[in-house]
């Protein structure tokens, strides 16, 4: 008559089918009469009502017990075939003097029933209340993009000062020096993300990233490009003079205060568009493009008229993982003089050479809108420390190092704030 996969109705009655009365199929019709006066008040319904409930709802209308019963299928066209039936039960709702449990809430099967695998007692878990995790107050459209070149900040590794005083090339004292102090930076902007009631909470600026920038032979690091939420621009330079790194650059006064302004800022207004955020490391290696603007392409409107072919572009080379244009960073994002002063753009390359000839047949790239390009390789940083959890294939790998660093710094990690962290 029909034929069911578990809770799934995957053959229906026709005018070529016929029912053969065995033993079997009259049970069959029984327990679902039965069901059907269970279900509706006590009501018995005609088994076409029964059969066309069934066929109109894709889970099961009624509560059976598992069949391992042959139904006999003859139709005009093939022979006997055999399947199997059965039944799931569902979420409805039962009147309480129809309910298949006892007084007690005990199945009237008893403890013969098979347990449940993993089965837990209910009664025996404590109950928690959880809060829900807050927000950023800091992510309210501000975003910033810092860019730290060590040479450029600090005249320790000029070239032509070492080449005076007959000292080795600096470039690799530079790169020791910056790992040195890695782990202060990393360290500095965790503890700059993470607050709450009772921690940092004078936080006004989210780091969203630290890339760590390499040379072209990825043999050293040259500097990191770091992206922060802040509702103002003060508040963001005002975290900047904390960053070790840029401390150590850029040096500290007799009050122990730190002058950003040299540190390259801008906006960097983000297009949040799902075409255009690719997993890292798909079909390729994460590179980052840092390109800036002729004076001349805002004015003359070169920018805006090669902009949706840009676009266009990125999207069908299927490459971008983050991208959008860099502004001046003004107090105010409204202030007219907040003008395009260039791009950021990470994508996914293949290699160096690959990375080049995708920028340099960019849209923008062949118009002339930029007047420099540079591409590197990165290393990303986990700066948020919203991703140390447990690692559930060896158990016995250490994965608590940033909770013992968050109770160094005196953070609650134990409070109902933490939890998502996900020890």
């Amino acid at each position: 008559l029909l034929s069911c996969k578990p809770s799934r109705l995957t053959a229906l009655p026709n005018r070529e089918t016929s029912f053969s009365s065995s033993g079997d199929d009259i049970t069959i019709i029984k327990m679902l009469k039965e069901t059907s006066k269970r279900r509706f008040g006590g009501v018995a319904l005609p088994l076409t009502a029964i059969l066309s409930i069934l066929i109109s709802s894709p889970s099961d209308a009624f509560h059976m017990p598992s069949l391992r019963n042959n139904v006999h299928h003859t139709t005009t066209t093939t022979t006997t075939t055999t399947s199997l039936m059965s039944f799931m039960a569902d979420s409805s709702d039962y009147k309480a003097d129809k309910s298949d449990y006892g007084e007690d809430g005990k199945d009237p099967a008893g403890d013969a029933a098979a347990p449940i695998r993993g089965e837990v007692d209910m009664a025996d878990v404590p109950v928690t209340e959880e809060v829900a995790v807050p927000t950023s107050r800091n992510n309210v459209g501000n975003r910033f993009l810092a860019l730290v070149f060590d040479r450029s900040l600090c005249s320790k590794y000029d070239l032509e000062n070492w080449e005076e005083n007959g000292e080795e090339n600096p470039l690799m004292e530079m790169h020791k020096d910056r790992v040195a102090l890695t782990e202060d930076h990393v360290m500095w902007a965790r503890k700059q993300n993470l607050y709450n009631e009772t921690f940092n909470t004078d936080s006004m600026a989210d780091i969203r990233f630290s890339h760590q920038l390499l040379s072209s032979d990825l043999q050293r690091t040259i500097g990191h490009a770091m992206v922060i939420d802040s509702p103002t621009i003060d508040h963001c330079r005002e975290a900047l003079s904390r960053d070790p790194i840029i401390r150590s650059l850029v040096g500290v006064d007799d009050d122990g205060q730190c002058d950003v302004s040299s540190v390259p800022l801008y906006r960097w207004r983000q297009i949040r568009d799902h075409t255009l955020r690719m997993d890292d490391g798909r079909y390729g290696l994460p590179t980052m493009l840092l390109a800036f603007d002729r004076p001349e392409a805002m004015s003359d409107g070169l920018r805006e008229e090669v902009q949706n072919e840009h676009l266009e572009y990125l999207i069908r080379s299927e490459k971008i993982i983050a991208c959008g244009p860099l502004h001046v960073a003004t107090q105010e994002k409204s202030d007219p003089k907040s003008v395009a002063a260039g791009t950021l753009m990470i994508f996914n390359a293949k290699d160096r050479n690959d990375a080049i000839e995708f920028v340099e047949n960019d849209p923008m790239a062949v118009a002339g809108v930029y007047e420099t390009m540079t591409v590197h390789r990165y290393n990303q940083l986990d700066v948020t420390g919203k991703f140390v959890s447990e690692n559930l294939y060896y158990p016995n790998q250490n994965t608590y190092q940033m909770k013992e660093a968050m109770e160094y710094w005196g953070y609650p990690v134990d409070d109902e704030q933490t939890k998502w962290l996900n020890w």
